[in-house]
């Protein structure tokens, strides 16, 4: 059986994943068969069911938990599975944004050798949103070891910064990481896939890699339930950082929500299967979740929901 490659997109919530990860099927062969393996919190899997509407062969879930710790061993099963069931021609892996890079790299080596290499780790993608890097930067141990441990940088987001701004950035990009080369993403167009496949991942071939097993308690996620139209405007961008669900309008037409960072992007989304009117889930600091959460659930007339996921790594 021949080797399956896998590339891994890692960053922070709201940088963009799913998005590039999309943009880049538009780009491959027709009969090219990519299955995409997701790391979702929250029970509303707003990207998965956005990804299952693509020309993606299929999308596997591992819900609620980061698969670089809590559900370690999980992601091993899922890949295993994946090759049995759909034998594609790429597995690309999307992460939580609480991800340890280098802790999926240990566990993709670690398959590697127990199947006799049927896969491969082909690279580990970073995906950084230009707008808010440098402000998460100062609170996210993550987001640093995102931009510190990968093969490529991609810079998203970067045309709706100043020249400066976007200097800025790359300073900070540089301090953390000189070596790996930097893209900047095309907006929607995403990045060439020619630049991102094929790179043949060095990361943790010595098995010394200095961040694994780093542990932290960062991400907090509540789910929030309604009836009817929503008042984004009024979060709290200090305490949540994204936003993201599915709303049904007054003529019946869904559509998906994706908010990050006061940024809001909306498109209509004709997969079904969504219970209520509104389903959001709602992603920020540790313990600066709830009450905003709260008081934005009391201004729709909903209510929030009793479990609280937490991105623990």
């Amino acid at each position: 059986m021949s080797s399956i490659p896998i590339t891994v997109f890692t960053g922070f919530l709201g940088a963009g994943k799913t998005t590039i990860i999309l943009s880049l099927l538009k780009k491959l062969p027709k009969d090219f068969k990519v299955v995409l393996l997701k790391n979702e919190f929250g029970d509303v899997e707003v990207d998965s069911k956005l990804a299952q509407q693509s020309s993606l062969t299929a999308v596997s879930e591992i819900l609620n938990g980061c698969m670089c710790c809590v559900l370690v061993g999980q992601m091993q099963n899922a890949l295993i599975e994946i090759r049995e069931k759909y034998h594609p021609d790429r597995i690309i892996i999307e992460c939580s944004g609480s991800a340890f890079p280098a802790t999926l790299a240990f566990q993709i080596r670690q398959l590697e050798r127990d199947t006799n290499g049927h896969f491969n780790l082909d690279s580990i993608i970073t995906v950084i949103d230009a707008e808010n890097f440098v402000g998460y930067e100062d609170t996210s141990p993550t987001a640093k070891m995102q931009a510190s441990y990968t093969d490529i940088i991609l810079i998203n987001k970067w045309e709706h910064v100043s020249e400066r701004a976007l200097d800025i950035v790359l300073d900070h990009l540089h301090t953390l990481n000189d070596e790996t080369v930097k893209i900047k993403c095309q907006g929607k167009d995403g990045v060439d896939p020619g630049l991102i496949f094929g790179v043949q991942s060095k990361l943790f071939l010595s098995g010394q890699d200095s961040d694994f097993g780093a542990t932290h308690d960062e991400v907090e996620t509540l789910t929030i339930y309604r009836e009817e139209d929503l008042a984004l405007e009024t979060l709290p961008q200090d305490s949540i950082w994204r936003a993201k669900g599915f709303v049904r309008l007054v003529d019946g037409t869904w559509i998906s929500v994706n908010w990050a960072f006061g940024r809001c992007d909306i498109q209509e989304y004709t997969g079904g299967g969504i219970p209520g009117e509104v389903r959001l889930t709602l992603m920020g600091g540790r313990g600066s979740v709830r009450r905003p959460a709260i008081k934005f659930a009391n201004l729709l007339g909903s209510f929030v929901g009793h479990e609280s996921h937490y991105l623990v790594n």
